[in-house]
């Protein structure tokens, strides 16, 4: 038989109430009588009936994440840190690959309407401000990356011009002065890659060196192949860079490849910053120095506000900017010495 609210109680030596509204974490409970429910519920073993709860108010108890790819190591690692704080609330989570395109993302926000969700975390690469307008209409959602149309719905984000700002920065200050940047896309507007490479011209312009157009890289993707290739067409350059910011650690990583095949040391022959901090950065020779957004914050904050969302929460749409952090590692000052 399993264990009961009343066991508890009798255990913690409160009321049933009590304990029903630690487990729903209700507020007007004391700290000291919150933590000894929660210490006879671990002795207890109790597990909650979160189905119940959840249809008590006309809920699923399922939000869903729409990333665009699910193998790039930041978008996975992101979602771990999604489903840790959905769990945390007794939510759990459905995860979906949009791919990027419009038409999937269409299809997906849609269809999880069908599908009893309760609401959606999102990061879009294709959908418009109308679509997204739309969207939070009719199904509450959260926002991750950047914001296509002001207002359309509460909104995650680290702040992408600062971050490339503080890596070319941190390159600058290492004495390169041919810095390129791999990662540009021809798309208009707030994209990520525009105010990332809008950052990297900040940080040149401060620093009296000009945005030479051969140094900057476009590519199709943000994958290992796209920045070794990207990597390859900068060094046949007549005048090669001296150091590079990629504009996201995988990019970053193809690069380390070219750079290595080439025979050149990393960091005395050319310098490499990405960004993400994905797990394979810390682990590559050299390691990789990167800009870590502060992922478990997007997370939590990201399931935070699409809850009160779900709960009622009547309010102008609203933007979070997430910390983030420059690790440096060898792939711009080398190994240290001992």
């Amino acid at each position: 038989m399993g264990v009961s609210l009343k066991d508890v109680a009798a255990l913690a030596g409160v009321s049933v109430k009590t304990v029903s509204n630690v487990v729903n974490d209700y507020a007007h409970v004391s700290e000291q009588t919150r933590a000894k429910v929660r210490q006879a519920i671990t002795e207890l073993g109790y597990q909650p009936n979160l189905t119940a709860r959840h249809l008590r108010y006309g809920r699923s108890g399922i939000i869903a994440l729409a990333l665009p790819e699910l193998d790039i190591p930041y978008f996975s690692e992101l979602a771990r840190s999604v489903i840790s704080s959905a769990e945390a609330q007794s939510w759990a989570v459905l995860i979906e690959q949009t791919e990027g395109r419009r038409e999937r993302e269409l299809l997906i926000a849609s269809g999880l309407r069908s599908r009893t969700v309760d609401g959606l975390i999102l990061s879009p690469l294709a959908l418009d401000g109308e679509d997204l307008a739309r969207l939070g209409a009719e199904l509450p959602v959260v926002l991750l990356g950047e914001r296509i149309g002001p207002g359309a719905a509460d909104h995650v984000v680290i702040d992408n011009v600062a971050a490339a700002r503080a890596a070319t920065e941190h390159l600058i200050g290492l004495g390169r002065r041919r810095i390129g940047a791999i990662g540009a896309r021809a798309v208009i507007g707030q994209d990520t890659s525009n105010l990332r490479l809008a950052g990297y011209a900040q940080a040149l312009g401060t620093a009296g060196l000009p945005l030479e157009p051969d140094l900057v890289m476009p590519v199709p993707r943000y994958h290992r192949p796209d920045g070794a290739q990207a990597m390859a067409a900068l060094l046949d350059r007549a005048e090669p860079p001296d150091a590079v910011f990629c504009f996201n650690d995988l990019l970053a990583l193809g690069a380390l490849r070219t750079l290595l095949a080439r025979g050149l040391r990393v960091p005395e022959d050319v310098a490499l910053v990405g960004v993400d901090d994905i797990e394979d950065g810390r682990f590559s020779t050299p390691t990789l120095t990167t800009i870590r957004p502060d992922k478990a914050q997007i997370a939590t904050v990201a399931v935070r506000m699409l809850l009160e969302r779900i709960n009622g929460a009547d309010m102008p749409p609203r933007e979070f900017q997430a910390g983030f952090t420059l690790e440096v590692r060898e792939s711009t000052v080398g190994r240290a010495a001992g």
